[in-house]
Order: C-alpha cells, then structure tokens, then sequence
C-alpha cells in the first residue's frame, strides 16, 4: 500500500530539498540528491487535511536566493605605491552600495582599513555595532582583541590590512546570508589581489567559507596551510568567538604561529 502524504507536507519536502540544491548545499544531505526521490516524493497520493488550503495564486513568490559565485580571476599585480589608490577605486565603486539588504539600516559602510602593501591581511566575516558606527573594521572588543594578537605576532595594527566578507553590518550580528555574502565578496576578491599579502588569515568559519569557496568544519581547516589566490591562507577563531571562549585563545595563538613561520616573523622579546 503507498504512503500517503498531505499536500502541505510533500510541497514543503520538494520546496526544502530544491531551495537546498539551488545553494549548492549539497553538504547538508548525507548522500546526493536522488531524482527519483524527487520524482517519488511528487508522485505521492494526497489525502485531505485538516488545515485550511492557501490559494498559491495569491501569494508573492519568494526571490530566488544568490548561490555562491565563482571568485573572479586573479588580477594582475600593482606597484606598492599604486595600492592605495587602486584600493580607493574599488571603494568608490562600491560607492553608496545597495546592491543587497544588508544596505538597510546601515549607518556606515565599513570598506577596510590597514597597510594597502601589508605581507599580512585579516579577512572576518562581517562588521558589527561599532564598526557600523565608525566606517573601520575591527575597532569594538573584538577589535581590541585582534590589536593584541597582532602585537603579539611582534607586528603593529598599522602594518598589516584588515577587510570582511560583507561591508555592512548584518541585522543583529547574524551570519551573512548567501545572497549578500556571493553579492560583496568579489570586493573583497579584488581587495586581496591589491594587497597581493604574502600570508592571509581567515577569522571564524564564515570567512574561511568565502575564500575557500566550500563549507568545511573550522577544525578541519585549522592547523595546515591553504592555497587562495596566489597567496597562503591560514584559518583561526574570530575574535568575537574568543571573548565568549577564553579557553580557546591558546589554539588560536597556535595558528597565529603558523602565520609567523610563514612570514618569518619571532614574538617580540625572542631574538
């Protein structure tokens, strides 16, 4: 005898496993989509409900979301002294951006802050209240936290270049959504290609997602060194992480050192 199914409820199985499939999430499922489930699952008899049946026709189709674009090609290098000016192109092309939802709201646009020629660039996922309020990534707690990680690495905040996946503040700290991560990395794609960092860091999962281009654990990305655009990433905590977790900031310094032998570098003090 076949399983039955109410309308409700097959509609809602097709509707998640397509909305899925549309991000390329693939990684949710344990194993890949299936067609004849799909077909299986739309084949199914229905039975009556209790709950009242809404009439499709008169309600407004969800937007389809914006799945995760490839990054753009490599772009050439610059001189050390056009940097800057090629970083303020971009800005300037970003201009007053509303190209995604996180416009709303926004108080200001938070493009990226440090040396344009920095050997080291930090990438976070997103700003939050006090960056939104000054226009410079990284300048509330978890800034402070990140100032002394780079002082720790015997470097100045000065000395190296900070940006984030998306330049403005998402709704309550939230995780980027994937339309409005796909719609500002390219900014940051380009960023990177400016700076042309001998060492890139990764802060937190979602900033390793972006320039990785695939969703992987962050304890499996931790510890070993990844290949991005020319340059050598390695993927740590976010600060913010660490002020919820202290327990936690021995790891981080852990990848901190990887960054250091890259880059040659000795804690202050050492010799």
């Amino acid at each position: 005898m076949a399983r039955q199914i109410d309308p409700a409820t097959r509609d809602a199985l097709l509707a998640r496993v397509r909305f899925y499939r549309d991000l390329g999430l693939t990684e949710f499922y344990r194993r890949p989509e299936d067609p004849a489930l799909l077909a299986q699952l739309a084949a199914l008899p229905a039975v009556a409900s209790d709950e009242p049946q809404r009439d499709s026709s008169q309600e407004t189709p969800i937007p389809p979301r914006k799945p995760m674009q490839a990054p753009p090609e490599i772009a050439s290098a610059i001189p050390p002294a056009e940097r800057a000016s090629a970083l303020q192109i971009i800005r300037d092309e970003i201009g007053d951006c509303i190209r995604c939802p996180l416009h709303v709201g926004r108080n200001k646009l938070v493009f990226g802050d440090g040396n344009p020629a920095a050997r080291l660039m930090f990438v976070g996922e997103g700003p939050g209240a006090d960056e939104d309020a000054q226009g410079i990534p990284f300048v509330g707690r978890a800034g402070q936290l990140l100032n002394n990680m780079i002082n720790a690495m015997g470097l100045k905040r000065e000395e190296v270049y900070i940006a984030n996946v998306v330049k403005c503040r998402p709704p309550g700290n939230r995780t980027p959504e994937p339309e409005e991560g796909a719609t500002c990395s390219p900014f940051l794609f380009r960023q990177i290609d400016v700076v042309r960092p001998e060492v890139l860091v990764a802060l937190g999962a979602t900033a390793a997602t972006y320039m990785l281009g695939s969703r992987q654990p962050l304890a499996g990305l931790r510890g070993r060194v990844h290949a991005v655009r020319g340059t050598k990433l390695i993927v740590t905590y976010h600060p913010a992480y660490l002020l919820r977790d202290p327990r936690q900031k021995k790891e981080a310094w852990a990848d901190l050192q990887i960054a250091m032998r890259e880059l040659g570098l000795k804690p202050p003090g050492r010799g």
